[in-house]
């Protein structure tokens, strides 16, 4: 499994969407390090479960990052169109149109490569601090993977390890180096590779990979 996530590190998924809202995102200032690769775990172990498009719409909708960005994108639309606005003010009503929002970007998004479901979400806002995320669903194995791209360079792996401590392992790939975290849970393992490059220390994508144990049956 190890191998397929440095490949996905490599694999430039973006343009296969092509779902993607121009909207300006102003409500929220963001920073790399509010995402936390461990939060996101529990949702792709229950990704990893369902068929492919619904464990994808489980990963995305429970992306923390995403839902904010995405009811930014509401608030502007309802700022830019009045009569358009379907989120006034009650935030129970855009919990649910965020939720709608993204069950489009998936049904919409979604494509097959190599026996993987995929879909991938194109940031557009140039003061977000991430500028792509794919979610990838094995359609013959209970796997599952999560992939962000950063859009600057102002995370660092001084500022990795200060989040996360010494990594398990790290290695040098291609013309980057990678930094690679472990949990080891009875019901899975998952491991997250931060791709980093060597010149300046600079995190230029990360991503996660969930795979299932399985369970053995007892024996009577």
């Amino acid at each position: 499994m190890l191998p397929l996530l440095i490949a996905l590190l490599a694999l430039p998924i973006s343009g296969a969407s092509g779902n993607v809202i121009g909207q300006s995102v102003t409500e929220v200032q963001f920073s790399a390090d509010d995402f936390d690769w461990r939060e996101i775990v529990p949702y792709l172990f229950v990704a990893s479960g369902l068929p492919g498009g619904q464990g994808l719409k489980a990963v995305l909708e429970h992306f923390t990052l995403l839902r904010s960005y995405v009811a930014n994108e509401l608030r502007e639309e309802c700022r830019s169109d009045k009569n358009g606005c379907t989120t006034r003010g009650d935030n129970s009503t855009l919990e649910g149109q965020v939720s709608k929002r993204i069950d489009e970007i998936v049904q919409e998004g979604i494509f097959r490569w190599h026996k993987k479901a995929i879909v991938d979400y194109l940031f557009t806002d140039e003061h977000f601090p991430f500028s792509q995320v794919a979610a990838v669903r094995s359609e013959n194995q209970q796997d599952c993977y999560f992939v962000l791209e950063l859009a600057d360079r102002s995370y660092t792996a001084a500022q990795v390890q200060a989040q996360y401590g010494v990594p398990s392992d790290t290695n040098v790939v291609s013309w980057y180096s990678v930094y690679k975290y472990r949990l080891d849970r009875p019901g899975y393992r998952a491991t997250a590779v931060f791709q980093i490059d060597p010149i300046d220390g600079a995190v230029t994508k990360v991503a996660i990979s969930l795979k299932r144990k399985n369970r053995r049956t007892p024996r009577p």
